[in-house]
């Protein structure tokens, strides 16, 4: 028996759905955890802290809820205390790199996003170039021929001889 409750959970990663704000409850029910554990984090994590209206709703963005299930990870799966778990979040954001708050992409990654940049670049280029064909002055466009010619004749006469 002592070696089932050894063996880590695999536990799934729940679907976020893609929006820009989540009420509490909203990431209670993601999280799997009731609303007073996630008031409870906030205080223990400052990196924990949503938006709040006008009304004084908690309001999360993706960050906070992927940062909520990070702790929700560390403290249920992993084990860690409370106090472990802020230090493991502290350590991983100083491994990140602190200017940018991302990792480094390596090889490939660095290649798309220099591909990327390139098509945004060439992008900008053609719209300078079509600002700059809106902002001159529009080109007198030429007349339409009319439909009926006029016929050379050696006299003025309508009526030839």
């Amino acid at each position: 028996m002592a070696t089932q409750l050894s063996r880590k959970r695999v536990v799934e990663t729940p679907v976020i759905p893609d929006r820009l704000y989540f009420k509490i409850g909203d990431v209670a029910r993601i999280c799997d955890v009731e609303t007073y554990v996630l008031r409870f984090w906030e205080t223990q994590f400052p990196q924990l802290k949503p938006n709040k209206s006008g009304t004084g709703q908690r309001l999360y963005r993706r960050r906070d809820v992927e940062l909520a299930l990070e702790i929700k990870r560390l403290v249920h799966a992993e084990g860690y205390t409370l106090s472990g778990a802020r230090q493991a979040l502290e350590q991983g954001h100083r491994q990140r790199g602190p200017q940018s708050g991302t990792r480094q992409p390596a090889g490939d990654a660095t290649q798309r996003l220099d591909t990327a940049a390139a098509a945004v670049g060439r992008a900008r280029a053609e719209l300078r170039e079509i600002a700059g064909l809106l902002a001159s002055p529009v080109p007198h466009l030429p007349r339409r021929r009319s439909r009926l010619t006029a016929l050379p004749s050696a006299s003025d006469s309508l009526f030839p001889s």
